[in-house]
């Protein structure tokens, strides 16, 4: 479990009110986005998937808010703005203390003992913050409170700065697949993490965890 209290940010699960927002990070991060559609679908109906967002803590949400907005503001209003109105947060909609906007989401389906790691991304303006890093601690947390042995993911062979992070994480590559990506055929590296309840990895991951908290404090 992870005591959010302290940090710049927190994660909690995803909602389907959340789709609005993870919708306009989607179309952004993604050359080959999901529909909104489908993470209705996932939240509705896949008991086996997990899904989060994370969000400014109320001390740091009106910057948050600002931040978003203003980049919201020199584009015109997106189809899925226009779809979800209130649900996304622009100029006129400023998130509350209480419920600030969607800065990252990440999602994870277990399959019998492995938890595989369907998506990560955050807001373009909020990006090198901690805020991937802290998605993932999470679903790391999350994977073995559900009963995951290991993580598994795949990413572009180009993104080599994810990489970075997973190998961090004591990810490591597993195989390859050839032409993954529908939209230019770029290959998926299969990354892979040993087992994650081993006394080991575990002290491993905690001194991440210390390490990213010490970086986010508030």
């Amino acid at each position: 479990m992870i005591d959010y209290v302290p940090l710049a940010y927190r994660v909690e699960p995803m909602r389907p009110e959340d789709i609005g927002e993870v919708m306009e990070i989607e179309h952004v991060a993604f050359s080959a986005p999901w529909s909104a559609r489908a993470y209705d679908y996932e939240l509705h109906y896949n008991e086996m998937a997990r899904y989060y967002v994370a969000r400014a803590q109320p001390a740091w949400a009106p910057a948050a808010a600002m931040s978003i907005s203003d980049h919201e503001a020199d584009t015109p209003p997106s189809f899925w703005r226009r779809l979800f109105g209130r649900n996304i947060r622009g100029p006129s909609h400023a998130p509350s203390m209480e419920r600030s906007a969607v800065l990252g989401y990440s999602g994870l389906w277990l399959m019998v003992d492995e938890a595989h790691i369907s998506t990560l991304a955050s807001h373009p303006q909020w990006r090198r913050r901690g805020i991937g890093e802290l998605l993932l601690l999470a679903m790391m947390d999350g994977s073995a409170e559900i009963g995951a042995n290991i993580v598994t993911l795949e990413v572009r062979a180009s993104n080599v700065a994810a990489q970075a992070l997973y190998r961090k994480y004591g990810f490591q590559v597993a195989g390859r697949r050839k032409g993954y990506y529908s939209d230019n055929g770029e290959d998926a590296l299969i990354m892979t993490t040993p087992q994650i309840t081993t006394p080991e990895f575990v002290r491993h991951v905690q001194g991440l965890k210390r390490a990213l908290f010490e970086h986010l404090a508030r």
